[in-house]
């Protein structure tokens, strides 16, 4: 084999393995800050708030703007983009076997009411990026690649949920932050509300699903990580608890007297961060509501609503933890006089562990890159939770400065969102050359 031949075929050799032809194995093909923080910028201007952040919630006119804003993006990057039944967009790039299963990545580009430019959007322009790399870098995949913003993520997850067959015609008919219903919405978006049935798609229908997120947490920046590989997105289990007690006059009954509702609830609370706290592992457990009734100043409270939410990885964990409190509360019913009552709302969330092989791509990808990286659940609900019931999938973690997110305040500095996106990139390559 001539030299020249030799070079040419140790750059297709490279060029498969996710190298730039030009690149050594010390410098993988990098993602660019500044191209990132360019598009992010773009797209903050639709729905803009003056307090920094965005208000670009789903089906509304900023949506829609933002909307059109990615598909010209899409375009310009050469994918063929549709709008499938559910309004997801998704822009499909060909591989060199168009027949086999496409590797589906991105997040959303819908905001919650005054949040901020990063959650969702870091994962699309993500993956925009991605796709910029592979043409700048000639790479043509074997699998062909899709690229997707989801529809209605913080209303519910409710494009992803129609890409698996999940949204309910209940669903359809909430309405969103918009003031639209989703059946409505989705129309307006240029969905099929009435053929949603067309958006899902089966088992084997996708070789992987790949999702770059900021952390919203603070767990990465306060450890100085620069990656989270996700295990999982964690389960969650509501209840109302109802304790007992009996109202009356808080002038003329004595202290010893009283069957406070509102002080067994008080010692169940601190029950529940103890239990949490003291049992080995990631799991948290909380009280977001209490209210007291009647609710005058002058009548001790008969009766306690309060909340109780329980979140983990391990179904079993959420279980045990359960049974732990659910035991603080006999024993203080016991000493208190107030029975308490727990009634399971029925809109629990189970645990979504990511795939296993996936979890091991995206570290031997962090690892290449000479990144730091610990393997840690998402506390938080994504996309990923529904693609997981259809196709290996597999999450990865930048740090949110502050652990802020849902805010203005929210932020993602260029170079956190670069490390992601190389590292999503070379999760790309290692799927599309794996047999997941």
């Amino acid at each position: 084999m001539s030299e020249l031949n030799s070079r040419a075929a140790i750059a297709l050799l490279l060029a498969a393995l996710g190298f730039s032809q030009s690149a050594t194995a010390e410098t993988p093909v990098r993602a660019s800050a500044e191209r990132l923080e360019s598009r992010i910028q773009a797209l903050a201007a639709f729905g803009a708030n003056p307090e920094g952040g965005v208000s670009r919630v789903a089906f509304s006119d900023a949506d829609i703007a933002g909307r059109a804003w990615l598909i010209a993006e899409m375009e310009r990057l050469g994918l063929d983009v549709r709008v499938d039944a559910a309004g997801n967009v998704i822009g499909r790039r060909a591989g060199r076997r168009d027949e086999l299963p496409p590797i589906l990545f991105g997040s959303h580009i819908d905001s919650v009411p005054d949040g901020g430019n990063y959650d969702g959007d870091v994962g699309v322009v993500g993956a925009l990026e991605v796709i910029e790399l592979l043409n700048e870098n000639d790479i043509e995949t074997r699998h062909p690649l899709e690229v997707v913003s989801f529809t209605d993520e913080e209303g519910g997850l409710t494009g992803s949920r129609a890409m698996v067959g999940k949204l309910t015609d209940a669903a359809m008919d909430v309405v969103t932050h918009s003031g639209y219903t989703i059946r409505d919405g989705i129309g307006r978006v240029g969905g099929d509300p009435d053929g949603i049935d067309a958006a899902a798609r089966s088992e084997g229908d996708l070789k992987a699903y790949l999702e770059l997120h900021i952390e919203q947490g603070a767990i990465l920046e306060e450890s100085g990580i620069e990656i989270g590989v996700v295990e999982g997105i964690v389960g969650i289990r509501w209840w109302d608890v109802t304790i007992d007690g009996m109202a009356n006059h808080a002038g003329t009954t004595p202290m010893n007297r009283r069957r406070d509702a509102l002080l067994a609830a008080s010692e169940l609370a601190l029950a529940v961060n103890r239990v949490a706290v003291e049992l080995e592992g990631r799991q948290v457990a909380t009280v977001g509501r209490i209210q007291a009734l009647p609710g005058a100043p002058n009548v001790i409270p008969g009766r306690v609503i309060m909340s109780l939410e329980i979140r983990d990885l391990d179904a079993n964990k959420m279980q045990a933890v359960f049974d732990r409190i659910e035991a603080e509360a006999e024993r203080i019913a016991d000493a208190r006089e107030t029975p308490v009552r727990f009634d399971e709302i029925d809109v629990a969330s189970p645990p979504a562990p990511t795939d296993e092989a996936m979890r091991d791509l995206i570290a031997d990808a962090a690892g290449r890159l000479g990144l730091t990286y610990r393997r840690m659940p998402s506390g938080a609900g994504h996309d990923a939770q529904d693609m997981a019931l259809i196709a290996p999938a597999g999450m990865i973690f930048v740090p949110s400065k502050g652990g802020i997110s849902h805010s203005p305040d929210e932020y993602t500095s260029p170079e956190d969102m670069a490390n992601g996106v190389s590292v999503l990139y070379h999760a790309v390559l290692a799927v599309d050359r794996s047999e997941l």
